[in-house]
């Protein structure tokens, strides 16, 4: 079964480390990801940049599209990156999700994948 975790940092955190804490805070999830691989549990991992060049598209009711350039200001926090696992149950995603080093500055969320009519 599929699990993702979703890393859900504080907007500007990013902006608050130098270059140096950067770089040591990419190599811990680096090493992270490493891991699970070797585990045999990771199917695909990657990090976002910042939504500062990000854009959202939506279609109110149907409507003409509407685009919003980011940053977004009324954002608390934004999707910094994901682990997509394959485990056995949810519990064993949770466990995983206890051992990302992520968690000491950001929220990790544990979805299971499954169709979104359920």
């Amino acid at each position: 079964m599929s699990h993702m975790l979703l890393i859900i940092e504080p907007a500007g955190q990013r902006a608050t480390r130098t270059e140096a804490q950067g770089r040591e805070v990419y190599a811990r999830m680096v090493r992270f990801g490493d891991a699970l691989r070797e585990r045999g549990k990771l199917l695909a991992v990657e990090s976002l940049a910042s939504d500062a060049g990000a854009v959202r598209v939506s279609k109110p009711n149907g409507g003409k599209a509407q685009v919003l350039d980011g940053p977004f200001s009324e954002a608390k926090e934004m999707i910094g990156g994901f682990f997509l696992l394959n485990c056995a149950s949810m519990d064993e995603a949770v466990a995983i999700a206890h051992e990302c080093p992520a968690a000491e500055w950001a929220t990790v969320e544990v979805r299971a994948l499954a169709p979104c009519y359920e």
